[in-house]
């Protein structure tokens, strides 16, 4: 009987059990839907000022284009579309920006005289994403003339098997009122879209000229194109094709002598008929404001402009609640200048989020130069990749990622998006996993993810030839495994968000929130995560036993695959100073900090999902690798961590640079606070003679001959993402007892403090935040907009203020 009752018992509680889980994932279900809904559109293409496409393969994609057009020589230099580098803008980006809901983009276009402002919103509803609109504003500068010609172009286009038309009445003068588009496709079921004429404070070009009888310039002139899906992302290309035809008739109509104004010229045709691509030109003479609004047809209400109006206001409160709660900036940073500052960087970084589809180059021919076994390697493996006879064009694959700069490196880059997720992993974690797994899905049978996602026509167009091609053998950083790492740490803090008076926190921490579906998430991407680690450790090992190294571990050893004597493109540290001339039997200190530091992860992640086994595997690799570090990495003379080769008389040798490869143990967290390395490093960092400037951490020391040598990429300035895993270090130390406790909370609060106030002073100056800054001046330099990794200015604002050492224990 007493059997019986506990096997009734045991049913029980395993009918409640699963009773539990499915309750959990029906919430998880739910959350599910409702995110992809809420992350459906967006202005998923970063490379464009302006440009909305859902995350759907051959879908519908709309851009923005204007000029100024007063002269007729400067027209066509004049006309935005793309983001690109000194072109003439005082600065431009998103003020505000939440990717579920929207938000604010100014763009202060100097060279056009004009501040353009789209203010883009989203309204959840219905089975197909819900709808969308955008706001779209021109205020002339303060330099420009009292009557500022500007011609506004919004273009839509539907690529592969829907359709898309306009459905106002053919008018030889153009359209009065709105214009109206209907489109469908089976992913977006049917739509609308329309462009507003926006209200009657708009004031267009008056009659000039006898062509303005034929084109009055107070309506919308629509032209209608049906172009090849692989053609469409050249609007502006075919823009100027389309124009120049309608500029040659008009000369050939009125002559040289009695041309149109120029802003009667450069106009389209007024050819509404069946295509793929149509384009809306409007004409305004000073301010102006229209919407453009996209209502899905299962939508409850269709869009209009007050809907648009409601909504801004909605998402610009809503942003700056949330941001006050996540994100907000810590003393000394919690004054209104630096919140501004905080609110843009971030905006930027989330309003850089793509989504890129297309194929990809790729060399799989596995060429035996690639092991990069003999000496003279580097020059086997440059002549292996002239041949390119294996170069082929894979995919199509898609990716949803953050990209490093819009105007410069529009697309994905491995390592860079694991800093990306920093901060995005603390206002949106459900975002931040939907990423990560759009990363690992491109992972091949291997378990190799390429670097760099060129993805398609339009993102090749940005690389040079020499780059476009990935290989299988090519690592990276794998960054994504400090987010995994952040999802563990916050699962014990996921108590927080309950009380949250975010309409949307349901969503953005549904992991956090209900820990069985981020156990869930860990299980599903686990067999990829193995896969992945494991081809690092294949592919990237490193020689210890053919050159009789003494180690703990005659198998924990890294070297980065596809340097040459002066790159290592693949360790992202690209010219920083390596061994010379390059060696197979080179061991690099910065590849087996990495190594730790995802092992450590692959630890927790299995602990966390009950793998016991593995994560008893993972620690030994684990225990090894930090013993080896300390084994093949450490020089007594030197005292500092440094890479290995082979002399000429095959004997293992040191070769010190000190700079961030040095430094790297402390900066992923292997070093533990009582480790007798450790006072070594922190003189390393501290010193103004080696890393330390008043602007951060050099990349490399100053006392180095290779200082701010050759391209002095790597060899001197400083950079955010290097910079923020030093502050965060320093942060761990000062919170652990011990004797470099108090010097660490001294480092921490400078190093915070000057990272801060300088690339604030150069935002403020520049009106860009900067891919790296100069150690010796401060100021900022190379590609500009750089709003990928320099954005963790904001987690470092974020952080505890320890100034003060006797609120340490309060604050935290």
């Amino acid at each position: 009987m007493i059997h019986l009752w506990r096997v009734q018992a045991l049913a029980v509680f395993l009918y409640w059990l699963q009773l539990a889980h499915g309750q959990d994932q029906a919430v998880l279900s739910e959350n599910t839907g409702r995110s992809n809904e809420t992350l459906l559109w967006g202005p998923y293409r970063p490379n464009l000022y302006f440009g909305v496409r859902p995350r759907i393969p051959k879908s519908l994609t709309t851009g923005l284009l204007w000029a100024k057009v007063d002269s007729f020589q400067d027209v066509q230099n004049n006309f935005r579309h793309t983001c690109e580098q000194h072109e003439g803008m005082a600065g431009y980006g998103w003020d505000e920006y939440d990717v579920r809901t929207g938000g604010r983009q100014t763009i202060h276009d100097a060279g056009n005289m004009i501040d353009v402002t789209t203010e883009f919103v989203k309204i959840p509803g219905g089975q197909h994403g819900g709808s969308w609109g955008v706001r779209i504003r021109g205020t002339p500068r303060d330099n420009a003339p009292e009557h500022l010609v500007t011609s506004m172009i919004f273009y839509a286009a539907m690529e592969g098997f829907g359709n898309l038309q306009v459905s106002n009445e053919e008018d030889e003068l153009g359209i009065e009122g709105t214009v109206k588009m209907e489109g469908s496709s089976n992913e977006l079921g049917v739509f609308k879209l329309e462009v507003t004429e926006g209200p009657e404070s708009n004031v267009h070009p008056p009659p000039r000229h006898k062509s303005y009888d034929s084109k009055p310039l107070d309506r919308s002139i629509v032209s209608s194109l049906q172009v090849e899906d692989a053609n469409i992302w050249q609007a502006k290309a075919l823009l100027f094709q389309h124009m120049k035809t309608e500029i040659d008739e008009m000369i050939s109509l009125y002559g040289q002598e009695n041309a149109p104004p120029p802003w009667q010229i450069f106009t389209i045709a007024n050819n509404i008929r069946e295509g793929n691509m149509h384009f809306v030109q409007k004409v305004f003479d000073g301010a102006f404001e229209f919407d453009v609004m996209f209502s899905s047809g299962s939508a409850p209400e269709p869009m209009d402009s007050n809907s648009i109006t409601k909504a801004i206001k909605t998402a610009t409160k809503a942003f700056s609640d949330r941001f006050s709660k996540v994100l907000a900036p810590k003393a000394p940073f919690n004054k209104s200048k630096y919140q501004v500052f905080a609110h843009s960087m971030f905006s930027n970084l989330i309003g850089g989020i793509g989504y890129f589809y297309g194929d990809a180059l790729v060399d799989r021919s596995y060429a035996p130069e690639y092991e990069e076994e003999n000496e003279g390697f580097w020059e086997e493996t440059a002549e292996a990749r002239q041949r390119q006879g294996a170069v082929k064009l894979e995919g199509p694959a898609e990716l949803y990622t953050s990209i490093p700069s819009r105007p410069f490196f529009p697309r994905g880059f491995l390592w860079d998006e694991g800093f990306h997720l920093v901060p995005i992993a603390d206002w949106d974690m459900d975002l931040t996993l939907d990423i990560v797994r759009s990363w690992f899905s491109l992972m091949d049978e291997d378990g190799w993810i390429g670097r760099e996602q060129i993805l398609g026509h339009e993102a090749r167009s940005k690389v040079p030839q020499e780059f476009q091609v990935q290989y299988p053998h090519y690592a990276n950083p794998p960054t994504l495994f400090l987010i995994f790492e952040a999802l563990i740490d916050k699962l014990g803090n996921a108590g927080s968000f309950k009380d949250s008076a975010d309409p949307l926190e349901s969503i953005r921490s549904a992991h956090l929130q209900n820990p069985e579906n981020a156990k869930e998430y860990l299980r599903d991407l686990y067999p990829l995560l193995k896969r992945h680690y494991f081809w690092f450790r294949k592919t990237q090992w490193g020689d210890i036993k053919s050159y009789d190294r003494e180690a703990f571990s005659t198998r924990e050893a890294y070297r980065w695959r596809g340097r040459s004597t002066t790159h290592v493109l693949t360790s992202g540290l690209d010219d920083y100073p390596r061994p010379q001339p390059p060696h197979p039997g080179e061991l690099h200190t910065d590849l087996i900090s990495w190594m730790g530091m995802m092992t450590r992860s692959m630890r927790r992640i299995a602990d966390t999902i009950g793998e016991m086994d593995d994560a008893k595997e993972f620690q030994g690799y684990e225990t090894a690798i930090t013993r080896n570090i300390d084994d093949l990495h450490w020089s007594k003379k030197e005292q500092t961590y440094c890479d290995a080769t082979i002399d000429d008389y095959e004997e293992s040798v040191h070769v010190c640079h000190k700079g961030y490869v040095s430094i790297f143990p402390f900066l992923t967290g292997l070093l533990p606070a009582d480790s007798p390395r450790l006072g070594a490093v922190l003189d390393l960092i501290s010193d103004p003679e080696e890393l330390w400037s008043p602007y951060g951490i050099r990349s490399l020391s100053k006392s180095s001959p290779n200082y701010q040598t050759g391209e002095d990429y790597w060899r001197s300035p400083v950079w955010m993402n290097i910079n923020y895993l030093a502050v965060k270090a320093l942060f761990d130390l000062s919170q652990s007892s011990g004797s470099h406790q108090k010097r660490a909370t001294k480092l921490y609060t400078s190093l915070r403090t000057n990272l801060v106030e300088n690339v604030f002073k150069e935002w403020e100056r520049t009106k860009f935040a900067w891919e790296q800054y100069n150690p010796e001046t401060g100021e900022g330099q190379r590609t500009q907009h750089f709003t990928g990794w320099t954005s963790l200015v904001v987690n470092i604002m974020a952080m505890p203020d320890l100034s003060n050492v006797k609120n340490i224990k309060e604050e935290l």
